[in-house]
């Protein structure tokens, strides 16, 4: 195991980009063991629970993987019930985090609501942690385009690691399926891109999944990649 500070931006970016070469599943499998490899159990893995891959993923290679879920006490119930699901299945090493306010203050959908109740709670959650897993993808929203498989997160002063960078949505389905991982309950009623109630909808076939995400604004992030 490297210590991060051997690890510099040159190096990140030559893990990227030979990532980067390889065929998709390759070279998500290859991103979490090259964690293992730099970083030990000196790591996390960021997931929304909006399907199961990354998860799979994740506990394929490290079965004790810490995996962190932002509770931000605004989730569909079904959200909730999927994360208990999958939890029971793997048996999950799971960190639920919370909000440090109450439920009436800085509401779902009010200006600085997801630093709140999503960036505060996971950097307090990654604290001493070397770098972090997320199940980012290129293609969620425009300002992702282009993201990198390993990068430096200079906000929170550690490797940021995305090993499904590369992937489509299509991509997703077809690994759900292939390997027969159960899909969030709401994807089957027009929710594609699934995050608190207040500020998620369905969408039209054929739409851009990002629609169905705090509608009728042009905000596109929470602040967790940005």
């Amino acid at each position: 195991m490297r210590e991060v500070g051997a690890l510099d931006e040159q190096e990140l970016a030559a893990a990227s980009a030979h990532l980067g070469s390889l065929p998709i599943r390759e070279a998500a499998a290859a991103a979490i063991a090259w964690v293992l490899e730099s970083f030990g159990d000196s790591y996390a893995v960021a997931s929304s629970f909006q399907d199961a891959v990354l998860i799979d993923l994740a506990i394929k290679a490290d079965p004790s993987a810490e995996i962190i879920f932002l509770d931000t006490e605004y989730h569909f119930p079904e959200t909730l019930a999927f994360v208990e699901r999958l939890r029971k299945i793997w048996n999950l090493n799971l960190t639920i985090t919370h909000p440090s306010i109450g439920r009436e203050e800085s509401p779902c959908g009010s200006p600085g609501c997801c630093q709140l109740r999503k960036v505060v709670p996971l950097n307090a959650a990654l604290q001493g942690r070397r770098a972090w897993v997320t199940g980012l993808k290129r293609v969620d929203t425009p300002e992702r385009d282009g993201a990198p498989i390993v990068a430096w997160d200079p906000q929170r002063n550690m490797v940021k690691v995305n090993p499904l960078a590369t992937w489509t949505d299509d991509d997703v389905e077809d690994y759900l399926a292939e390997h027969g991982l159960p899909h969030h309950p709401l994807t089957y009623v027009g929710y594609v891109s699934i995050g608190c109630a207040p500020t998620t909808q369905p969408i039209a076939e054929g739409h851009n999944p990002r629609e169905g995400r705090w509608p009728g604004s042009d905000k596109t992030e929470c602040g967790l990649h940005v």
